[in-house]
């Protein structure tokens, strides 16, 4: 039988990427996105798209029943990928901010991993995958909500892995560093909802750093891989007999993993500090 999946996050990038080329190798892909306008555009391309928005719980619940009506009640593997970024500074980094990027990044993921359980555990199998960051490893400046929420995804992901040890449904992270994504564009209308750089005693570091690298594209990373790299990751994570709890994609999460197994802290915030 034709296996299935849920991924979010489809509208761009990772996600998109995944919804494609997870369709290529012959899976049953319900490409979610959180506007009904990207749905609209992936439903014209083929797609089974359920309206998911993190932040609406109304919206994973229905968009759930969406998919599990249409196989009948069975899902083969989820994958939660949709994110965003809040870049800024953490002593300008208001509370409301941080709570709306866990809204997202984190509280929303947990909602909808917790409703995809039981339908798991009455098949006797399936996979979860979280797509997590090179930030949910190490920690770079001014990107401090962020690497709260994957903190946090790595944090729970490790603890439900552990508590599903017994079972058949197998827990796997994916650790992305630099992938081409709108993840940069995106985070722009956030940050100027939120941080009000202009009032910040590190005004001067705004200007001549965060201001260049939001506004101001310099092309793709040194080590930036199309998102297709991902999506390699993620077919192993569902289709390899013994996934890997972990899969690093870029070389700068490869370092990263690296720095934190083998260095002291203090080296780490040298090497880091600047990034």
């Amino acid at each position: 039988m034709q296996k299935s999946i849920l991924i979010t996050g489809c509208s761009s990038g990772i996600g998109l990427d995944a919804a494609h080329g997870m369709r290529a190798r012959g899976w049953r892909v319900f490409a979610s996105c959180r506007q009904q306008r990207d749905c609209d555009r992936l439903r014209a391309q083929g797609f089974e798209s359920p309206r998911i928005d993190y932040t609406d719980t109304d919206s994973i619940t229905t968009g759930l029943a969406e998919v599990l009506e249409a196989t009948g009640g069975t899902l083969d593997a989820l994958f939660n990928n949709g994110a965003h970024g809040l870049p800024g500074a953490v002593e300008d980094l208001p509370t409301d901010g941080l709570r709306a990027i866990f809204e997202t990044n984190f509280f929303g993921w947990h909602e909808l991993t917790r409703q995809v359980i039981p339908v798991m555990r009455a098949q006797g199998r399936g996979r979860i995958v979280q797509n997590s960051s090179v930030l949910g490893l190490v920690a770079y400046p001014w990107r401090g909500a962020y690497v709260a929420t994957k903190y946090a995804i790595e944090g729970l992901t490790d603890t439900l892995r552990l508590e599903l040890r017994d079972t058949e449904i197998k827990v796997i992270l994916i650790e992305p560093g630099p992938i081409t994504s709108r993840l940069r564009e995106n985070a722009i209308p956030i940050f100027e909802r939120f941080i009000d750089w202009e009032n910040s005693a590190l005004r001067s570091r705004y200007e001549g750093s965060l201001l260049k690298r939001l506004y101001e594209s310099s092309g793709p990373d040194r080590f930036e891989l199309p998102a297709s790299a991902v999506t390699d990751k993620l077919a192993h994570a569902v289709e390899a007999k013994r996934p890997r709890p972990r899969y690093y994609v870029t070389t700068p999460t490869y370092i990263a993993g690296w720095l934190r197994r083998i260095l002291p802290t203090r080296v780490i915030d040298r090497i880091l500090s600047d990034v």
